[in-house]
């Protein structure tokens, strides 16, 4: 009973959301001591319960933040954007810094550095050019690709099939498993995003509207050099996880990852091989995620 589980999980995500959004400090706060008080007007646990494991839970983020806060994420860019052939064009490049930020359990953010992609002249390219060209656009394709452009699509479908499954298996009356589940999504997105933008800005690749101005994009091309594809990346990297922590789904979630990667290709913003270099990429992330989580005693 001493301290509350539950209670530490609200006391340190008070504690860090109120270390990025300062002017509701006090309502995270209070949320958190609800939270807490909850435990014991159910009965299930004493007042000391409760303010012990809130305390805990602002002790461990503040160590927490204490890491993040050397990590090269907030640091300016003074760099340029390159020129050339096959470059990408553009003023303000998004993300620009992350390959300078430290991961999380990757060495450094170049471990997995997919391979220097063809010349945007080669008859590979000119290949995959020609396969967006063609590429016949219909509402569930496109229907698709807008879903996956939203912050639904983006960052939470991942944690509610996370929700829903550890609810089906009971692992919701378990907060230390529920918490390993959520963290390992958190992270493996964290790494695989450094990870990622470490590839892009090696290469500086250009966007397919940038070799042929014919091309439509469905949306907004994203302010950053096409290879490889977070999108590809990410999606890979959570969905790896998600079927490591839940294996009985791991046939559906790995094509739910497979299509988030597509979407990016049928809206006309990624090649392929931008597609299949953000998968092999997402991958490879996990599965050093993945071997760390197998010796971390929870199994």
């Amino acid at each position: 009973s001493y301290p509350s589980e539950h209670a530490a999980a609200a006391g340190a995500a008070a504690t860090v959301l109120s270390y990025f959004f300062p002017e509701e400090a006090s309502s995270f706060k209070a949320m958190a001591e609800e939270a807490a008080q909850s435990r014991v007007l159910a009965g299930v646990q004493f007042p000391s319960d409760s303010s012990a494991g809130l305390e805990l839970g602002r002790r461990v983020a503040e160590q927490v933040i204490a890491r993040a806060k050397p990590d090269g994420s907030d640091a300016a860019w003074t760099g340029t954007v390159p020129t050339g052939p096959c470059m990408w064009v553009g003023s303000k490049p998004a993300n620009v810094t992350m390959p300078n930020w430290k991961p999380i359990v990757l060495a450094a953010p170049d471990e997995f550095r997919p391979p220097a992609p063809p010349d945007c002249q080669s008859p590979a390219v000119k290949a995959e050019m020609d396969a967006i060209r063609q590429f016949e656009r219909k509402f569930p394709n496109s229907y698709k690709a807008f879903y996956w452009q939203s912050p639904s699509g983006l960052f939470t479908d991942w944690y509610d099939y996370a929700s829903k499954w550890m609810f089906e298996d009971k692992t919701d009356t378990n907060p230390p498993r529920a918490a390993r589940a959520y963290a390992m999504l958190a992270t493996v997105y964290y790494d695989a995003y450094i990870a990622s933008n470490d590839g892009k800005y090696a290469y500086w690749y250009l966007r397919p509207n940038m070799l042929d101005a014919s091309i439509t994009p469905l949306f907004t091309v994203p302010a950053h050099p096409s290879y490889p594809s977070n999108h590809s990346t990410l999606s890979t990297a959570r969905c790896e996880v998600l079927a490591y922590l839940f294996p009985r789904h791991a046939e559906f979630i790995r094509a739910v990852g497979k299509e988030a990667g597509d979407s990016r290709v049928w809206a006309g913003i990624h090649y392929e091989m931008d597609n299949r270099a953000g998968a092999a990429l997402g991958k490879a992330v996990a599965g050093k995620f993945i071997e760390r989580a197998k010796t971390d005693g929870a199994d």
